[in-house]
């Protein structure tokens, strides 16, 4: 019998997609995300998913408003897990850390106490981080490059497993008769110095359940995917086609197991944006919905023309310039006029791939009833995402044809807006994914659902003590 995916929600209290806190009833104010997060929460363990994933960004900026809003302002990913720890009792918890700008003690201190407030349920997320603003808010000049990043990633994850490793799972001895608390000898310092990561230890938190919460890796780079491969329990990677999918896993696995892994111990994890209702319908127009209230400038006064999506320039993406000439009516077509036919059979493949795309996600068609407009592509093509759309079977297809094309072990869940499309994906998409085998892992521990076997531990100094 095959096993079921690995499923995690990955959560951004204002929607993942730009549009989606604009969306009617969605979660829109930051300032009350200590509710929408025990919501999610609970939905999530009710649905018996794996974890509950928080990414991190350190700066931020009114850019960020179009582009990205739930980067805006949102909750320490360690504040919430630590917040969610009390409300939930099986889900497992991950952790965002930055390793270019975090200490290791601190970082394997919280973590192994989350670790123990939770019986096991702990994760944790390694970033190297992408936002040059992030350097002047931690008193530095400049982002490092990314090999120097890296150097300090490699050396922040042995600090961690070695921090981690302080204690023996049998160091508490607590004799009450004989007055020994502990078994000297198992306890060590992780006595590691590195280039740019140096650290003593021991850690005063005694030994994680889990011994090494799983470690999660996500990247495009070279260093980055040795990283996942060598280090990682899951490596998050980004792929719109399971074809492509399936050979960059294969191409971590190998990597892995040229390291002395067993491949079959990193558990490969894709995204994927479900836009779930009870029929195909109702889905589709919850996507032209969305397509409509993506800020776009038209070159009006408007709040969106300091930093929303440049409708001129955008439309030009949609046609041959070779072949059309630069004053071409096209070019000054309103955002919301309708696409002829004639003009869309002058695009290039990439605007005819995304005529196909707003076809395949709302329904729309150039000669439809629906008749696609500007809009309806700009707002396509300028906010991409490995979307979903349809009823709970569509749902279901999606992650049964990546499994079979080995293409991933699991999905991390984006929701559009929140509660209400988390709410249909654990209502209407759960129960027919359980249906075919496809969810529900269970385990006491988050390495138990993840399906991993007993940590690598690494070889630890020698004991700060030789007994009493």
């Amino acid at each position: 019998m095959t096993e079921p995916l690995i499923v995690g929600a990955m959560v951004r209290t204002l929607g993942a997609y730009p549009s989606g806190w604009r969306h009617p009833g969605a979660h829109a104010d930051p300032r009350t995300d200590a509710a929408i997060l025990r919501r999610i929460a609970r939905l999530a363990e009710d649905a018996d998913l794996d974890y509950l994933f928080f990414g991190d960004w350190l700066a931020t900026g009114p850019d960020l408003e179009f582009r990205d809003p739930y980067l805006l302002a949102r909750i320490d990913p360690l504040s919430a897990v630590l917040y969610l720890a009390g409300v939930t009792e099986r889900i497992g918890l991950i952790a965002t850390v930055n390793s270019t700008y975090a200490d290791p003690y601190a970082t394997a201190r919280a973590t192994a106490s989350l670790d123990l407030l939770t019986g096991g349920r702990a994760g944790v997320n390694l970033v190297t981080g992408a936002e040059p603003r992030a350097a002047a808010n931690h008193g530095r000049d400049a982002h490092a490059d990314n090999e120097t990043r890296y150097d300090r990633a490699d050396e922040f994850v042995r600090a961690l497993r070695l921090l981690w490793e302080s204690w023996d799972a049998d160091a508490w001895v607590a004799d009450t008769a004989g007055g020994v608390l502990i078994d000297a000898d198992g306890l060590r310092p992780a006595a590691f110095t590195g280039s740019q990561v140096r650290v003593e230890g021991p850690l005063n938190v005694a030994r994680p359940p889990q011994s090494h919460p799983p470690i999660v890796h996500a990247g495009t780079s070279p260093r980055s995917r040795t990283l996942a491969a060598t280090e990682a329990d899951l490596a998050l990677i980004a792929a719109g086609d399971p074809v492509v999918a399936a050979g960059t896993r294969s191409e971590l696995r190998a990597v892995a197991a040229a390291a002395g892994r067993d491949p079959d111990e990193l558990k490969v994890i894709v995204p994927v944006l479900p836009v779930v209702a009870e029929t195909d319908a109702a889905a589709r127009a919850i996507v032209d919905r969305l397509l409509l209230l993506v800020p776009i400038d038209d070159g009006a006064p408007s709040h969106a023309a300091r930093a929303g999506f440049p409708a001129n320039r955008s439309l030009g993406s949609f046609l041959d310039v070779a072949e059309i000439a630069g004053d071409d009516p096209v070019r000054s077509a309103s955002v919301d006029d309708v696409v002829r036919a004639a003009t869309a059979a002058r695009f290039a493949e990439p605007a005819a791939r995304t005529l196909e795309t707003v076809l395949s996600r709302t329904g729309r068609d150039v000669d439809g009833e629906h008749p696609v407009t500007w809009r309806h592509l700009i707002a396509a093509h300028a906010v991409p995402a490995s979307f979903v759309v349809g009823a709970p079977s569509a749902v279901a297809d999606h992650f049964e044809l990546w499994r079979d094309a080995g293409a991933a072990d699991g999905f991390n869940v984006l929701s559009a807006f929140q509660p209400a499309q988390f709410e249909a994906f654990t209502g209407l998409a759960v129960p027919e994914l359980r249906r075919r085998g496809l969810i529900g892992r269970g385990g006491a521990s988050l390495r138990d659902r993840l399906g991993l076997g007993a940590p690598r531990l690494l070889q630890a100094p020698q004991p700060v003590t030789t007994g009493r």
